[in-house]
């Protein structure tokens, strides 16, 4: 009992300062779940700059008040350079404020806060503007139905920030694992150094669509993810009880058949696949920051953020909000 009760001790004094959220504005509707596709003229980069704007409004806090830019995005706005220096012009323009990028795809928010959680603790960073979201959209297959109706544009961004021993916030226990055998049930083959993108024919044009196998994903999920999360909650010292709000990747319809054999029955976690679908890396903070704005999430209130990503990657956090 006396490890389990030192294990549940926070470990980085850290808290989300300012969350903000942004939606593309065209609206789709598949057999009642509804999508949202960026608009001609719109951009990812407005939707970053927009959820980032909201972070830092709600936060009290401006951009020179940061010490770093974070972008946790899946996809690139442009080959070179990172994501995050395309933010910085946008918002940060002659300022000397770092920005990079840390990208573990789907679960790239949750990287980015255990990494940078990390930073703060060390004492590098005190203040660090995390921003995630990405153009599902931009290379789906019509073809390929089951991903197709599946996926949103949108972006999320939140204020991370030092917190003193005494504000009961912070980061408890975080792990990340990959099994590559999952590596290319979920994949865009082309556009990159392996199949670059002047390498594209009509021939091979599916190659730089994003190609999803559904069911060889829910396989290996099935196999590795219940021992990953006991081992998970055994290692932290923390019971399925202790635990106010469950935050999980929005990967797919079949989050209501995973959560259950996790040992997550339906209304222990959050749900928004039916309003939102499969937002990428937005899809973690984007829930995370409705869930706190509705006031389901409270100050104190020890969350789990958990989900899977390509590769196969899993990552599991639990905070204390």
């Amino acid at each position: 009992m006396e490890n389990g009760q030192m294990k549940r001790q926070i470990g980085r004094y850290v808290k989300l300062a300012g969350m903000g959220r942004a939606l593309a504005g065209g609206r789709l509707n598949f057999g009642g779940e509804t999508r949202y596709r960026l608009r001609a003229g719109e951009t990812l980069l407005d939707l970053a700059a927009e959820a980032a704007g909201k972070a830092l409004e709600e936060a009290g806090m401006g951009m020179e008040d940061m010490d770093c830019i974070v972008c946790a995005m899946a996809t690139p706005l442009q080959a070179i350079p990172c994501n995050a220096a395309l933010v910085h012009e946008r918002m940060a323009k002659g300022m000397n404020i770092p920005a990079m990028d840390i990208n573990t795809t789907c679960t790239s928010f949750i990287s980015a806060l255990d990494v940078m959680s990390c930073m703060i603790a060390a004492g590098r960073y005190e203040k660090v503007l995390i921003l995630s979201g990405d153009t599902a959209s931009a290379a789906l297959n019509p073809q390929q139905k089951e991903s197709y109706e599946l996926f949103s544009d949108g972006a999320a961004a939140c204020v991370l920030v030092k917190a003193g021993p005494g504000e009961g916030s912070g980061i408890l226990y975080a792990r990340q694992c990959t099994w590559s055998e999952g590596a290319h049930d979920t994949e865009i083959r082309g556009g990159g150094g392996l199949l670059p993108a002047f390498s594209m024919t009509e021939k091979n044009q599916e190659e730089y669509y994003f190609d999803m196998k559904g069911i060889q994903i829910l396989r290996l999920c099935a196999r590795k993810l219940p021992g990953f999360v006991e081992e998970c909650l055994r290692e932290a010292g923390v019971a399925r009880e202790e635990i106010q709000a469950v935050i999980p990747h929005q990967a797919s319809k079949a989050l209501d058949v995973i959560m259950p054999r996790l040992g997550f029955p339906k209304g222990t976690y959050i749900n928004r696949v039916p309003a939102y679908g499969n937002m990428v890396s937005a899809s973690v903070p984007f829930a995370l920051c409705e869930t706190i704005q509705e006031g389901r999430i409270r100050r104190g209130d020890l969350v789990l953020l958990m989900g899977t990503a390509a590769g196969l990657t899993v990552n599991f956090m639990l905070m204390r909000y």
